[in-house]
């Protein structure tokens, strides 16, 4: 995949699509890592890689003598760079590698956008990088990090886990923090000094789709597997309830190891339940669950099967089974996704990336954007200062898109509502938190070429 290089500014209008790439080796559940070749953009001044400086325990480092002349002698990051410092976060490896090239070309292609619109508060925009790497250790190191050198917003986690565990040093420490693909409803309530926010909706949303598409087939009793963590367990209670309220029975639930390289005792009980369908609430591990499922004779093909937004990909097919293209056809699921590409945004983002699976792209743009905007609302770069300004900028009474044209209504003086890239529109929790109001989802299914056709879209709300 190629890096997103200069290119003449997006101005048409933008919408979305959100399609999974599952970037797994079924020989290892835990990817090794997936950069995909990510190169540094043309413009080095908009990106600027980490630097740990000199070694202060270097015995050769004379820490009292000045810098050489060539050099310029370090400064306050936040002094030293003017204008808006975005830092993402976000998994260029470990398990959840398939999803970071999109969300991190996504922020790339934004902030090129952002400098050829002349920046933000008149000065180009920085970028720094860090990678999440599906450890919670790693990926508050590297929040830690990015702070350090001076960032005003983090854009990231891409998995809830990591977020939870960096979540409150990111807004403690004055920054901005917006996810694009969190998930998990515990954001909903955190108090986290209203400076986090996200523009995926929450699985208290996708819940009642997902049931609702189970139900629709005329399923009854269902299986649900859920990975052992809060998406899984979150998108199960969620879809539970809805399954429950309409009636239904469930035949089994199981929580499984997500770490797991064999599921074939999962599989069995699944079967031992008389299940008359099963659901999958996971990520690159489902591609092993369908395996075995269709090994012991419950595949789509014979017998409904559901997943959500951590299996839908043009690749699950081919990964399941890479001799049988059709080894996934019928198979059902809902994801966050408007659809469509009715402005532009999801044509214009894989011509420039070469990217064709953009699952949470569309929200990793808006939360640049959005972050940008905020700067010049608020005329300031304070994390504070900008997380106020967010739900008014989807709420007001003149319709933008893009950058450019948002920022020139808000400089003459108008309230805009921002018509971003995932048509997201926010609101505030009463923790202070700002999210989408409402989910749209669309409900998707795999055809014989294993590819994912989107059926119809869902608005969910609370």
């Amino acid at each position: 995949m190629r890096s997103v290089r200069s290119r003449r500014p997006w101005s048409r209008g933008r919408g979305l699509g959100v399609t999974a790439a599952i970037g797994v080796l079924l020989l290892a559940v835990v990817a090794a890592g997936c950069d995909r070749g990510l190169d540094e953009p043309d413009h080095p001044s908009a990106e600027q890689p980490p630097d740990d400086g000199p070694d202060p325990t270097d015995p050769d480092r004379d820490n009292n003598a000045d810098p050489p002349p060539d050099e310029p002698a370090p400064t306050d990051p936040e002094a030293d760079t003017p204008g808006l410092q975005l830092g993402y976060l976000l998994p260029e490896t470990g398990p959840l590698a398939f999803l970071g090239a999109p969300q991190i070309e996504a922020v790339r292609f934004a902030v090129e956008e952002l400098d050829a619109a002349g920046g933000v508060l008149g000065h180009p925009v920085t970028l720094l990088t860090g990678d999440e790497a599906g450890d919670p250790g790693i990926a508050l190191e590297t929040a830690e990090r990015l702070l350090e050198q001076g960032v005003h917003a983090i854009i990231g986690a891409a998995s809830s886990r990591m977020s939870l565990a960096v979540a409150d040093t990111v807004t403690s420490a004055g920054a901005l923090q917006c996810s694009p693909a969190n998930t998990v409803i515990a954001f909903t309530t955190m108090d986290l000094n209203g400076r986090y926010a996200r523009t995926a909706p929450s699985d208290r949303l996708q819940g009642p789709v997902l049931a609702a598409t189970i139900l629709a087939d005329g399923n009854r009793n269902p299986a649900l597997l859920a990975r052992n963590d809060d998406y899984g367990q979150d998108l199960l209670e969620a879809t539970l309830r809805t399954l429950q309220a309409e009636g239904a029975d469930v035949a089994i639930e199981l929580v499984y190891d997500s770490d797991a390289v064999a599921f074939d005792v999962e599989v069995s009980q699944v079967m031992a339940s008389d299940a008359d369908s099963v659901a999958i609430l996971g990520f690159e591990e489902g591609a092993l669950i369908l395996r075995e499922l269709i090994e012991q004779g419950l595949g789509p093909r014979n017998f409904p099967v559901y997943g959500a937004d951590g299996l839908r990909s043009n690749d699950l097919a081919g990964l399941v089974d890479p001799g049988d293209p059709s080894a996934l056809t019928g198979m059902r699921g809902t994801a966050p996704g408007l659809g469509q590409d009715p402005t532009g945004f999801l044509a214009e983002f894989r011509a420039a990336t070469g990217l064709e699976d953009t699952q949470f792209a569309a929200e990793a743009y808006d939360c640049t954007v959005l972050i940008a905007l905020a700067a010049t609302a608020a005329g300031s770069t304070d994390g504070g200062a900008m997380a106020a300004q967010l739900v008014d900028l989807t709420a007001g009474g003149t319709p933008c898109t893009g950058f450019a044209a948002c920022r020139d209504a808000l400089e003459a003086g108008d309230t805009i509502a921002y018509q971003g890239a995932s048509g997201v529109v926010l609101t505030r929790t009463e923790a202070g938190n700002a999210e989408p109001a409402t989910g749209r989802y669309e409900v998707w299914t795999i055809d014989d070429t294993g590819r994912v056709v989107v059926e119809q879209v869902v608005e969910s709300a609370p």
